[in-house]
């Protein structure tokens, strides 16, 4: 088994190659965003109809909601190919050149991590998304010469999990943004279920529930754990995912009904009894638990402030009356007072 803060991560690891199958590659197999599924469909739509390309979209939102499978479900039905990247990769202004110049007419270009580009990268995009255009320098000092390429119009799709960190003027340049939240409990036992007929699985109604129980509202989550549960089945049970199976595994792998796990737990309470329950800043917090600041921010805050566990005030990261009863500890008096004022 694997540990459960790797099991929880709703980011992408190495152990996630199987899960690409799983993903829906037509709007009409895409569960769940149904506000972000109708407007693109439409766009999608009107843009066939015109024999245009598609307007540059940009999907933002925490890592593991289906950016990545939406830009692919986009190309699918758009009927064109897509080419894939990330913002890290792109080092030199050669590389996005690169991927410009092959691409053919109305095709999707992918940027994951879009707000990780180099500034003179982004420099290369802008008239490039605008206009179409691709301006180059060629050769150095007196002899160089600016080149301009006419690309064809070409849609493309960017992904973030960190708005705010998208400069105003490539921000600017995308004709759909739309934010990605987390799904339904009802959704991710679709998801789970769909999962598992994919793979072959046979999963009662009470064992599903118990998986999407625990996914933080995150498909890729829910995946990862239908596969761990698959595995503990299969060895200790006879291969059919019910409910005692799977609490079974998730009683293994130390993850409770509420998607805590280990890791998670410690985060909280070290809020609450180093700190009594805070307000503490993010680099103390940080400190204290071991954790970089990014990881608290990016992976175990949305989930805890989502559960109603955690607020975030203008001094700090401060826990609230339900992650002291989750804990099952008693709440300090002046605890109590501020969580009044506070909401």
């Amino acid at each position: 088994m694997e540990s459960p803060d790797r099991i929880l991560t709703p980011y992408c690891t190495v152990d996630d190659s199987i899960e690409r199958q799983l993903r829906p590659r037509i709007m009409a197999e895409y569960i769940g965003q149904k506000k972000v599924v109708t407007n693109i469909t439409i766009a999608i739509e009107a843009a066939r109809a015109r024999s245009e390309a598609l307007d540059h979209v940009l999907f933002y939102g925490p890592p593991g909601l289906g950016k990545t499978t939406l830009a692919t479900v986009i190309a699918s039905e758009m009927g064109v190919n897509i080419r894939t990247t990330s913002g890290p990769t792109i080092e030199k202004r050669g590389d996005l050149a690169a991927l410009l110049t092959n691409l053919e007419p109305h095709d999707v270009l992918f940027i994951d991590e879009i707000h990780r580009l180099h500034p003179s990268i982004e420099e290369i995009l802008y008239p490039a998304m605008e206009d179409f255009t691709l301006d180059l320098i060629i050769g150095e000092g007196p002899s160089a010469r600016s080149v301009r390429i006419d690309l064809p119009h070409f849609t493309l799709v960017g992904a973030t999990t960190r708005l705010g960190l998208l400069t105003a003027p490539l921000r600017a340049r995308f004709g759909i943004v739309h934010r990605l939240d987390f799904y339904q409990e009802d959704e991710i036992r679709s998801i789970v279920r769909q999962s598992a007929r994919l793979l072959g699985v046979e999963a009662t109604v009470e064992g599903i529930a118990q998986i999407a129980r625990r996914a933080r509202g995150t498909p890729r989550i829910a995946n990862r754990l239908l596969k761990r549960v698959r595995d503990f089945v299969q060895v200790r049970a006879e291969g059919r995912i019910d409910g005692p199976g799977a609490m079974a595994a998730f009683e293994l792998l130390e993850v409770d009904e509420n998607g805590m796990d280990d890791v998670t737990r410690h985060l909280l309470c070290t809020i609450v009894e180093k700190f009594d329950g805070g307000p503490v800043g993010i680099n103390t917090l940080a400190a204290a638990t071991g954790e970089e600041k990014d990881t608290i921010e990016d992976i175990f805050e949305p989930y805890l402030i989502q559960q109603g566990f955690l607020e975030r005030t203008p001094r700090g990261r401060q826990a609230t009356l339900q992650a002291y009863r989750y804990l099952k500890k008693d709440v300090p008096p002046d605890a109590a007072a501020n969580q009044k004022k506070l909401f």
